[in-house]
């Protein structure tokens, strides 16, 4: 069930939160209106259509939208005319585990999640949708109801920005099945997570095919492969644990290689096997490119 008003843990706002957050949204909002405002209302389209009116028949209208009652009364022919039901649920899953707390470059995968988090609120917000948050780590921070609005918009940028997890750990089955739960109708769920995780396989699953899922994987370039730097301690940021290794080793860097690309392949496989999106977004490049190629990609498929 949705946690409840009173257990809310948004942060205060102080001057710098709030200073962080206008100039987010500013900087977010250029590339809403620049490049992504039109993509996500092709893409995103309504889950319907609704009746709006009827109109008498014209040669060429569909007879199956012929509205029998009202075309007895009038002794004319008269059609249901519809509209689509244009307007979305978009709820942004957020993982704000120890893990997404790293970064070797500029940024740490937190700090790119705040930004994509108020890109696609804002997207939201420009095409009139409903857009709420979870944040979860191993297990679900803090949830905040889907709604339209600047105001609302603006509390979702500062929760992402400042929100204080109290665990470590990961679970992504268990925020995609709270999700499940909390949301009564088919909605689009953007998945934010450097998927440091096992066995969420079956979750994920069960929410694609009741939602329009989006999976979208960051991580550091450093996660993958890992320069000669002599003896090194590698610690999990989730656990504490201390593992000290020999980057000077040919043979270890080649297996960590190896190790990781098997891991990021079995996630491409199963993200594949379940037709479920899935973006990469590296945290050393621009985020932009991957998102433009997603939603390019997608309105092809449309």
């Amino acid at each position: 069930m949705p946690i409840s008003n009173k257990n809310d843990t948004s942060p205060p706002i102080s001057r710098e939160l709030l200073r962080k957050v206008k100039l987010l949204e500013l900087r977010t909002r250029l590339q809403v209106h620049d490049v992504f405002g039109g993509q996500y209302h092709s893409v995103f389209k309504g889950q319907g259509m609704d009746f709006a009116e009827v109109r008498q028949y014209f040669p060429g209208d569909d007879v199956r939208n012929i509205d029998w009652n009202v075309t007895a009364r009038m002794e004319f022919p008269y059609v249901k005319i519809y509209k689509e039901e244009r307007e979305l649920t978009v709820m942004l899953l957020v993982d704000v585990s120890a893990s997404n707390a790293y970064g070797t470059i500029e940024s740490m995968k937190r700090e790119v999640a705040a930004e994509l988090t108020a890109l696609l609120a804002l997207c939201a917000l420009t095409n009139n949708d409903k857009v709420g948050l979870l944040l979860f780590t191993d297990h679900v921070e803090h949830f905040v109801a889907a709604k339209k609005g600047r105001r609302h918009v603006l509390r979702l940028i500062r929760d992402v920005l400042a929100f204080q997890p109290q665990s470590r750990g990961t679970s992504v089955s268990k925020a995609v099945e709270y999700a499940l739960h909390a949301l009564n109708k088919k909605s689009v769920l953007f998945l934010l997570s450097d998927f440091a995780d096992k066995d969420y396989e079956k979750a994920v699953r069960v929410a694609g095919r009741k939602h329009d899922l989006i999976a979208m994987e960051l991580f550091d370039p450093r996660e993958r492969e890992i320069p000669s730097a002599g003896l090194i301690p590698l610690k999990d940021p989730e656990t504490d644990e201390i593992l000290w290794v020999n980057t000077s080793s040919a043979t270890f860097r080649k297996s960590f290689i190896a190790e990781s690309a098997k891991t990021a392949e079995m996630r491409d496989t199963f993200f594949k096997s379940t037709s479920i999106d899935r973006i990469e977004l590296p945290i050393d490049k621009p985020y932009l490119m991957p998102l433009i190629k997603f939603f390019r990609s997608r309105e092809r498929r449309k």
